[in-house]
C-alpha cells in the first residue's frame, strides 16, 4: 500500500516546482515586458522599466514596417519542418537496423554518432561554407535544411532507436512469418506501434531547427532568412534597440511556444513512452 505523503511534503514540493518555473519563465516574462516599452523607458533600471507608465505597441509596429516577418516565419516552418521529414527517413531505417538487427560495433556506432554533437560548430564552419559556396546553397532554404537535418540526426536516431528497443521483436518476427516485407514491417507494423515516440522525436527536432541560430546567421542572409535571422537584425552598428528586439524576438518565439503548450501532453507521453512496463 502507497504511503501517504505529509501536507508539509506536498506544500514544500509545490512551492519549489513553482519557483523553478517562475525562474524558468521570468526572462520570457521580461522580454515581453520590455518590447510593451519605449526605447527610452526599455534601458533604464529593471524596477523603473516595470514601473514606467509608458506601455505602447509601437515597437511591434517598428518590427513590422521594417521586416518583412511572414516571409520569415515561412521560412521557418519551412526550414523545421523539412529538415525533421528528411531526418526520419533517414533515421527510422537506421534505428530499426540498430534496435533489431545489431551488429558488433552498434553501441560504438551509436555513441560515435552522439559524439558530433560535442563538436563545437564553428569548428567544420569554413568547409561547409566553401561547399555551400561552390554548389550555390548559400541562402537557400535547401541548404539550410539539409544542415540542420544532419545537425539533429543523432539525436533523431538516438530516440527512435530508445523507443524501438521497447518494442518486443517478436511482433516482428511474427509479421514475417506471415508474409510481411521489410518495408511493410517498418511501415505498417513498427512505425504505428512507435507514434507516440515518433511524435515527441518529430515535436522536439522541429523545436531545435526552429531555434538554431549559429547556422541561420552563418548560412543565410535575406531570401532563406529565417526567424533567428531576423531577431539578429536588431543588432546593429548603431546600437541595441532594446524594445524592438524584444518585440522581434517575442514575435519569434510566440509560435513555437504556443506550439509547444498545445502539444505538451503528447511530447510528455512520448518521452516517457515505454518508460512504465
Amino acid at each position: 500500500m502507497a504511503r501517504a505523503v505529509p501536507t508539509r511534503t506536498k506544500w514544500f514540493n509545490t512551492a519549489t516546482a513553482g519557483t523553478l518555473g517562475f525562474l524558468m519563465f521570468f526572462p520570457i516574462l521580461w522580454i515581453l515586458i520590455l518590447s510593451f516599452k519605449t526605447e527610452e523607458d526599455a534601458i533604464r533600471a529593471p524596477l523603473e522599466v516595470l514601473f514606467a507608465s509608458d506601455w505602447t505597441t509601437q515597437s511591434y509596429g517598428a518590427v513590422q514596417e521594417r521586416s518583412d516577418y511572414f516571409k520569415h516565419f515561412m521560412n521557418s516552418v519551412t526550414i523545421s519542418v523539412g529538415s525533421t521529414f528528411l531526418g526520419l527517413l533517414i533515421a527510422i531505417p537506421a534505428a530499426w537496423a540498430m534496435a533489431f538487427v545489431p551488429a558488433k560495433h552498434t553501441k560504438n556506432v551509436l555513441m560515435w554518432m552522439l559524439s558530433t554533437k560535442m563538436l563545437p560548430p564553428v569548428g567544420v564552419l569554413i568547409p561547409i561554407y566553401l561547399i555551400f559556396r561552390d554548389f550555390g546553397l548559400l541562402d537557400t532554404r535547401v541548404g539550410l535544411t539539409f544542415v540542420l537535418m544532419m545537425i539533429n540526426l543523432p539525436i533523431i536516431v538516438w530516440m527512435l532507436y530508445t523507443y524501438f528497443k521497447e518494442i518486443p521483436g517478436e511482433i516482428l518476427e511474427a509479421a514475417r512469418m506471415d508474409g510481411a516485407t521489410l518495408r511493410e514491417e517498418v511501415i505498417h507494423i513498427l512505425t504505428p506501434m512507435a507514434i507516440p515516440g515518433i511524435a515527441s522525436t518529430v515535436l522536439l527536432n522541429i523545436i531545435l531547427a526552429w531555434n538554431e541560430a549559429f547556422w541561420s546567421l552563418q548560412l543565410t542572409s535575406s531570401d532563406a532568412a529565417p526567424l533567428t535571422q531576423f531577431i539578429a537584425s536588431y543588432s546593429s552598428p548603431e546600437g541595441l534597440f532594446y524594445a524592438k528586439l524584444s518585440a522581434a524576438s517575442i514575435m519569434a518565439i510566440a509560435p513555437i511556444l504556443i506550439m509547444g503548450w498545445f502539444s505538451q501532453k503528447q511530447l510528455v507521453s512520448g518521452l516517457t513512452f515505454g518508460a512504465v512496463k
